[in-house]
């Protein structure tokens, strides 16, 4: 038996916002953007080169969910975006003008630094040794 997680739902204030960061500035693809109502859309975002995960973009609906974006993790990293050339990637999201939180480090799993979406929202840019 094989099982995924196909997606992982991220609360975001404004759909076409958060494409402009995840599409424009991270490089993601835009697997799907299907209007589902006059509100709501169904949003798929996933990192060049995934073929499993992705990130379902939802528009939040009223002020609990508002509450929740950029801290879905409880002020913790929530995502972690690995990559295959950190140095590569690294200086293409600080170009872009990603916030990156701290300085590169490397640790015994590997090099990392953290760095914020524009809702709040913290990732780990990771390449593990």
């Amino acid at each position: 038996m094989k099982q995924i997680i196909g997606a992982i739902t991220l609360v975001v204030p404004d759909y076409d916002a958060a494409i402009a960061f995840y599409v424009g500035k991270l490089g993601f693809d835009l697997i799907e953007d299907t209007r589902l109502t006059d509100t709501k859309r169904w949003v798929l975002v996933a990192p060049k080169g995934s073929t499993e995960s992705r990130l379902l973009l939802a528009q939040a609906d009223g002020k609990a969910q508002e509450a929740a974006i950029g801290n879905q993790a409880g002020g913790r990293v929530f995502l972690f975006l690995n990559t295959d050339d950190f140095d590569r990637d690294h200086a293409a999201m600080s170009a872009s003008g990603v916030e990156f939180l701290e300085e590169p480090r490397s640790e015994s799993y590997g090099k990392v630094a953290v760095f914020r979406d524009p809702f709040g929202n913290q990732w780990d840019l990771i390449q593990h040794v």
